[in-house]
């Protein structure tokens, strides 16, 4: 009797054919994989980038543009006088036109309050910082604060008033709301989970979507995106408090201040997950698919060898008036099928002649 196969042509054509099919699509998918992630990290690194220096764009613009408008007021005549009732129609007219500024005023170099905005009594401003930065010799001041109105965030900004002779006379100063600068800032999203914040050269929160972060002027110092832009790198991904993995860029304003854009990575990079999930539905189905055709060529490889087989082995116990199958066949199949017939030929050509013999 016939011994059974244990690992015959039809496992070993299944093996051949996944081997054959599925190792270049795992090439192909590791390869479209890294490919996929690399571009895919350029494009979120570049887009985040992208709106950070749009959003640096718009508050270097508007600092400046009021910067220009102080160094202006501070040529003028009136301003020069260093006497209130010559300035103080002058910075009327600065809170007038521009309508995030609520106070403009003057200070000598003694750190006395000259001209007001507001016609209020006039204050001792010598301990301030953006006084300070001016006494010092810098061509701008600015100092962050939270508005006692307001209790939001406000900028006071500052520049010198000097003589003809190019003798410092003064301080020309306006505090202004924040309003203006931070709405761009706040209102941009990114997504469903991004978003963008500034802050000040102290890591200190000056624009924030998150009212409360912004009105106590949270320190982000330790957030990982300043940490990583200290260390010179401007994107970062990292964990955050509850878990989540983010990536975020950091970036530098023309203040000096740190503006950071981030979204959660999930969101950011789904276009690999997508991807991903796609290329392994496609080699599930090249597995199947491999699987049934493995099958159904085994099957019609291996029944007509299985018949074959039980031909040979009835041969081999003297049932010699048998129909063999695949003769007509034209591969391999055909000519095993023919060398049986011919060999059952042989054997009844043989017996008849030692039959003869025996007569």
């Amino acid at each position: 009797m016939a011994k059974k196969v244990k690992f015959g042509i039809s496992q070993k054509l299944l093996l051949t054919l996944l081997v054959v099919a599925l190792i270049p699509l795992v090439s192909i998918w590791f390869i479209s994989y890294q490919s996929n992630t690399r571009l895919t990290e350029d494009k979120v690194n570049q887009e985040l980038a992208a709106i950070n220096n749009n959003l640096i764009t718009h508050v270097d613009g508007w600092v400046d543009m009021n910067q220009r408008m102080l160094k202006q007021n501070a040529s003028l005549n009136e301003m020069q006088s260093m006497q209130a009732r010559f300035q103080n129609p002058a910075l009327e007219t600065i809170t007038k036109y521009y309508d995030w500024a609520y106070l403009a005023f003057t200070v000598d170099t003694k750190g006395n309050n000259i001209g007001r905005s507001d016609g209020k009594k006039t204050k001792y401003y010598g301990d301030r910082s953006y006084f300070k930065q001016i006494i010092d010799g810098k061509q701008f001041g600015k100092q962050i604060l939270i508005g006692k109105t307001s209790g939001k965030p406000a900028m006071v900004l500052s520049t010198g008033i000097f003589d003809a002779a190019g003798n410092l006379k003064g301080v020309l100063a306006q505090a202004m709301t924040l309003t203006e600068l931070s709405g761009k800032i706040v209102s941009n999203r990114i997504g469903k989970t991004g978003f963008t914040f500034l802050v000040d050269e102290k890591g200190e929160v000056i624009a924030h979507p998150d009212a409360e972060t912004t009105r106590s002027r949270v320190d982000l110092s330790k957030h990982q995106a300043l940490k990583a832009l200290a260390q010179g790198q401007e994107t970062s991904i990292y964990e955050d408090f509850n878990g989540d993995k983010i990536v975020a860029v950091a970036q530098k304003t023309a203040q000096g201040w740190t503006m950071v854009s981030q979204q959660n990575y999930a969101e950011a990079y789904r276009v690999i997950k997508v991807e991903n999930q796609k290329a392994l539905y496609l080699l599930i189905a090249t597995f199947i698919i491999v699987c049934l055709i493995a099958v159904l060529l085994s099957r019609s490889l291996t029944a007509p060898i299985r018949d074959l087989t039980e031909i040979a082995d009835k041969y081999s116990q003297g049932q010699l008036d048998l129909k063999i199958t695949g003769l007509d066949r034209n591969d391999e199949i055909g000519q095993l099928s023919q060398a049986i017939e011919r060999l059952g030929t042989s054997i009844r050509m043989a017996i008849s002649r030692l039959q003869k013999k025996k007569s």
